[in-house]
């Protein structure tokens, strides 16, 4: 067995591998954008390694953009298999890759692809449950939940040429901050010779706080000063988590019922209308909750459809939130409310995810005083704050527990992470579980096992 890391390799973004099998038969597991600075995106331009039509299918693991962004590119290049992924994951997934190419055709942008070509893609999306087993050529593919968003998966695949030494590979797709909000807990496996895992915070614990506390103090601020809460959130999971809260904190009275909240993201209706599709992969509680009532509505919340309309929300007087993407601040409405709210002192802006290299979220994060947006120089003189308790990646506790729970494991790659986050947990690794041989891959390297 082979496997190529053509993506995430020293970087966060760009998930995408190929694994080749003892006959020499190839799937394609993911394809992502690369996102963050300019040299990082501009490796989604450049010459792909590897020639599509050597692949029998390509499996997807959930619908984040740094993870199926690039699914499109593969049809103009010869791919002619299927795609397979569950079912949420496809719907969020054509939701995704239709917005990518709506938002580049817009901010007239080179454009990977355009939306003939997504739809293209999305026509060869197949649909698979959790724990049934599937086979592409040599390879016999079982999924489990990785806990990460709707519909996230981590991978077994097994080799079943007779020559392979390395028959059984694991690979982590991005592991979730369990237990999460919304979803199921992560599943773990039992056995692998090989394991390909994520390891964005690797060198870090999420801290012990409540999310809910910190969404009610920034709400309970900005209704005594009568300011902005701006909250920069990802479209997929962080969006529908923070309504579920904000809900709850209306319902027992920590917040004002008045407080109008203001979802100003086209793409988070839409998806959140998948949550609501799907509720047979969300955990107990909201399961629960959906029985008597919608967890992601409550009085006060307005849904911002068109341009004008957000617009608008800045000369409403009075306190408010506006959740809106992107959530690295790298575009969408968000920019558009930063410009105006942030020389405002009463303003807040309350960051609730990761924040990459090069981003808008990751200057304010570190506390920048002066930005550009759209070529314009901003003062920021709004408060900043931020939870990481809403992270949706496990910290390295939690990837440390799932790696220990897979017996057998005598090869670990580190992907999805920077090298000082890699680095840090190769080192745990190896202490805590005794794995000797870690390796942290670089992009476009090829390991024959």
């Amino acid at each position: 067995m082979k496997i190529k890391f053509l993506g995430a390799a020293g970087t966060v973004t760009g998930s995408s591998y190929v694994l080749t099998s003892g006959s020499g038969q190839s799937i394609l597991i993911d394809l992502g954008m690369f996102q963050g600075t300019p040299d990082v995106e501009k490796l989604n331009y450049e010459h792909y390694e590897c020639d599509p039509r050597q692949f029998l299918g390509m499996v997807l693991t959930h619908a984040h953009l740094d993870h199926c962004g690039r699914l499109p590119i593969l049809f103009p290049k010869g791919f002619q298999g299927n795609i397979f992924m569950t079912a949420p994951t496809k719907d969020l997934t054509e939701i995704s890759l239709l917005d990518a190419a709506k938002i580049a055709k817009d901010d007239r942008k080179q454009a990977l692809f355009d939306e003939d070509l997504a739809l293209r893609a999305i026509q060869q999306f197949k649909t698979v449950q959790y724990h049934e087993t599937f086979q592409i050529g040599d390879f016999s593919i079982k999924m489990l939940d990785a806990g990460h968003i709707l519909g996230s998966t981590s991978l077994e695949i097994v080799d079943s040429h007779p020559n392979s030494e390395v028959r059984r590979i694991v690979f982590s797709g991005d592991l979730g901050n369990t237990p999460e909000p919304l979803q199921r807990p992560t599943e773990y496996f039992e056995t692998a010779d090989a394991v390909v895992m994520e390891s964005t915070y690797g060198d870090r614990l999420h801290p012990k706080l409540n999310a809910v506390d910190a969404v009610q103090s920034e709400m309970n601020t900005i209704e005594k000063t009568g300011g902005a809460l701006l909250i920069p959130a990802f479209s997929l999971e962080r969006t529908q988590e923070l309504l579920h809260m904000i809900k709850h904190l209306k319902l027992e009275g920590k917040v004002s019922a008045q407080t109008q909240i203001y979802m100003d993201s086209p793409m988070a209706q839409k998806a959140t209308s998948v949550y609501l599709n799907h509720p047979e992969v969300l955990n107990d509680h909201i399961q629960k909750e959906l029985e008597a009532d919608n967890p992601f509505e409550f009085p006060g919340l307005v849904i911002v459809r068109r341009a004008d309309e957000s617009r608008e929300i800045r000369e409403i007087a009075g306190p408010k939130v506006i959740i809106a993407g992107s959530g690295m601040m790298v575009g969408g409405r968000i920019v558009g409310h930063a410009a105006h709210f942030l020389p405002i002192a009463s303003t807040r802006l309350l960051v609730v995810g990761y924040q990459g290299e090069g981003t808008l979220g990751r200057a304010l994060h570190e506390g920048a005083k002066k930005v550009t947006i759209n070529s314009q120089p901003i003062s920021v003189q709004a408060t900043i704050s931020d939870t990481q308790a809403l992270s949706s990646h496990a910290d390295q506790g939690q990837l440390v527990t799932w790696l220990k729970s897979i017996q057998g494991t005598k090869k670990v790659f580190l992907t999805h992470g920077d090298d000082i986050p890699r680095k840090a947990l190769a080192a745990k690794i190896t202490q805590d579980l005794g794995i000797a041989d870690v390796t942290m891959p670089t992009l476009n390297q090829e390991v024959s096992f």
